[in-house]
């Protein structure tokens, strides 16, 4: 993988990490943390698809690798939910 193209998939990642933030309604952090959960909800996202047979919806593919924005952003709100339930000490960003 070239470094532009790791460049613009942790762009990506950190997007689709923001919106899962928003969508749950808490803060984890910055931008290293919304890259992070951008990508744990890439992960989390693939695998509920994989396990009740959907598709990936809008994949990206930046240099053979395949970014899935529907699911990293649903995953990384499930993820978000947890983390938070967690943390309870954490007020929800308002």
């Amino acid at each position: 993988m070239s470094l532009t193209g790791l460049l613009i998939l942790l762009l990506i990642a950190a997007i689709c990490g923001g919106i899962g933030q928003s969508i749950a309604g808490y803060s984890l952090g910055g931008c290293l943390v919304s890259i992070v959960v951008g990508f744990i909800g890439a992960f989390i996202g693939k695998w509920i698809a994989a396990e009740m047979g959907l598709t990936l919806m809008l994949p990206v593919e930046i240099d053979g690798e395949t970014f899935p924005i529907i699911w990293s952003i649903i995953g990384a709100a499930l993820f978000t939910i947890v983390i938070g339930l967690i943390t309870r000490g954490r007020s929800p960003r308002v």
